[in-house]
């Protein structure tokens, strides 16, 4: 016997005797008591399983909880996995999630979650292994032999939406990992050479194309609309690096040509690339920048509900997986070689006027400047101790502001110690650095702008932001920062490291964080960070606008009565985690987020007494 086929002889005969020994599938359905977790959510059993109704509502996550009959709780210990399947017998697609609990602090997130789309009348089944979230991404290491609760929700509603679990079954064995599916595997091109390598060609419209060489793709476009997509051999390219994708095409016909160029992704596609024209005979390079043409704009009557976005502003773009790179002719009758496809990330070009005044015209007064020029962190400004409601797993150190070279460095790495320094707070076993202006510092409205160098680590959220500070006179720390009654959260830069240095999220949020909590933003804000490998981020707050730039170009803007017309405070944060992040990697660390300055000037006609220094 040859040793290949021995190997895989000897690996079916072990996943035969690991199937003999696995538990049988065990049902949880018929076990479980069903409790609504919200006003809106209705339930009634039924021989085919258990019919939800779920009414429109300002609820952020209605849904129902699934209970141990028995009162104790689900032991699960022989299993891996839960497969539950879901039909949806409304009118609307509907989002569906299941949460599966250990008890324990919230705060520690004791749980696993997992979710699906189910379009009207189809039927679906979402599957969760034990220790992990949302697909491949490691989790909440969950204890499955005391599963407390089957949690299964939805998001907010403006529309009746109704569906019906079908089954919820506990099956594999102990101890599994989750399976790779084709469109999760991510294929890195080396130095960004996405061809030549391996494609499929597919063709849309009429066109078609082949491999004439190794290093050649022949495509032929019988109409101006027909298109040849070249894909990954395998899942999706990961691009997370690049910012853009540059083709280079031969014009292997007799007439010229205006090539039309776009990628396709999970997440959506660019905008289309209209080229120059192409000559009969010669070969061109054309550029797709993962940058859309139209800054994101916030749709300027939105007030919690519905669609957040102007159409046709901003991206959709997923760099991360990206599906299709698609080519056009531009004319009939056309032929094409595609010689080359590389993804790259070019240094940022800056406008002269960028960190020495804001990006539009007026009387401007700068209010604060902070260089970074001692080797300590300037305690009348700055504090580097403070509450972390954020990751809940990492510590406030003094050591960790590092100040030196003309820049503030927030250092994250794997240190046990007490939360702010301080003997009586609770230990952790990641340490990280912390600056705010809170007491010390505050604005309203005005020009922000910092140049920061973000860290690379996987599991890191470093993020420059505003908050609320309404002043000592008006209470405790959680009243000054209320981001009700006109204040406002400003997320200006808010990363996750998970997306490569060339992708930003902006975020406003406002009227709490409980049930009344609205937010507005957007994850796909694409930036070249310069030579030095940094990024300048600004945002201009003026009454009623909030717009963003990223090295000095518009990227975002919403406009309403409702931004914010509280004073605020600056922070600079650095935990680990977010909501699309990869797990923490402790072999990466120690790691970095470089603050090289942070200036901010003020409109003489807007200026106030709440603005400036304040005596702590």
């Amino acid at each position: 016997m040859s040793r290949p086929f021995f190997l895989r002889a000897l690996a079916l005969c072990c996943l035969s005797l690991a199937a003999a020994d696995a538990a049988p599938a065990e049902p949880l359905l018929g076990s479980a008591a069903a409790k609504s977790e919200s006003a809106q959510v209705s339930f009634e059993t039924s021989d085919k399983g258990l019919a939800i109704k779920i009414l429109p509502g300002g609820d952020g996550y209605p849904g129902l909880s699934l209970v141990p009959a028995n009162g104790k709780v689900f032991d699960l210990s022989a299993h891996g996995h839960v497969d539950a399947t879901f039909t949806n017998t409304g009118k609307v697609p509907v989002d569906i999630a299941l949460r599966v609990d250990n008890a324990g602090d919230w705060q520690n997130e004791p749980w696993n979650t997992e979710n699906l789309s189910v379009a009207p009348g189809q039927q679906a089944t979402l599957h969760l292994v034990f220790g992990h979230s949302y697909g491949r991404k490691k989790g909440y290491a969950l204890n499955p032999k005391e599963v407390v609760r089957l949690l299964i929700f939805t998001g907010k509603t403006e529309q009746e939406k109704a569906f019906r679990i079908d089954s919820i079954i506990a099956g594999g064995e102990r101890g599994e990992k989750p399976e790779e599916s084709p469109e999760q595997v991510r294929l890195l091109p080396e130095k960004g050479a996405i061809f030549p390598a391996p494609l499929h060609i597919e063709g849309r419209d009429g066109g078609n194309g082949a491999m004439d060489s190794i290093t050649s793709v022949r495509a032929s476009f019988p109409n101006a609309e027909s298109q040849v997509a070249l894909r990954p051999e395998e899942g999706r390219w990961d691009l997370s690096q690049c910012m853009q994708v540059v083709v280079t095409l031969r014009n292997e016909g007799g007439k010229p040509v205006r090539p039309r160029l776009g990628l396709e992704s999970n997440g959506g596609p660019t905008d289309t690339v209209q080229g120059e024209e192409l000559a009969a005979r010669k070969s061109k390079e054309y550029a797709v920048s993962f940058i859309p043409k139209k800054p994101w704009l916030g749709r300027p009557d939105y007030a919690g509900k519905g669609e957040t976005a102007v159409e046709g502003r901003g991206s959709r773009f997923t760099s991360d997986a990206v599906a299709a790179v698609v080519i056009s002719a531009g004319v009939a009758d056309a032929k094409l070689a595609i010689t080359s496809i590389t993804a790259d990330a070019p240094a940022a070009k800056l406008p002269e006027w960028l960190g020495k005044r804001p990006p539009v015209e007026g009387e401007w007064v700068q209010t604060f400047a902070e260089e970074f020029d001692g080797n300590a962190v300037n305690e009348k400004q700055w504090n580097v101790h403070a509450a972390n409601y954020w990751d809940k797993v990492s510590w406030f150190s003094r050591d960790n502001v590092i100040v030196g070279g003309g820049a503030a460095k927030l250092r994250y790495e794997k240190r046990t110690g007490h939360h702010n320094d301080d003997p009586k707070e609770k230990e952790f076993h990641y340490a990280t650095g912390f600056l705010d202006t809170f007491g010390k510092w505050t604005q309203r409205y005005g020009y922000y702008e910092v140049r920061v160098k973000l860290p690379t680590a996987p599991g890191l959220w470093p993020a420059f932001w505003l908050m609320p500070e309404r002043g000592k006179d008006v209470g405790e720390q959680w009243q000054r920062q209320d981001t009700g009654n006109g204040g406002m959260e400003f997320d200006v830069i808010e990363h996750l490291t998970r997306w490569g240095p060339c992708r930003n999220n902006i975020a406003m949020h406002w009227d709490g964080y409980g049930e009344e909590h609205k937010q507005l933003g957007t994850d796909r804000i694409y930036m070249q960070p310069d030579k030095d490998g940094y990024v300048t981020g600004g945002l201009l707050w003026l009454p009623g606008q909030a717009i963003y730039y990223v090295n000095g170009s518009e990227t975002a803007r919403w406009e309403s009565p409702r931004i914010s017309s509280v004073p605020s405070c600056l922070l600079f944060t650095l935990p680990q985690g977010g909501w699309d992040n990869s797990a923490m990697d402790d072999s990466k660390l120690p790691d970095v987020f470089t603050i090289d300055y942070v200036r901010i000037w003020q409109r003489k006609d807007l200026a106030s007494q709440a603005d400036g220094p304040k005596n702590p």
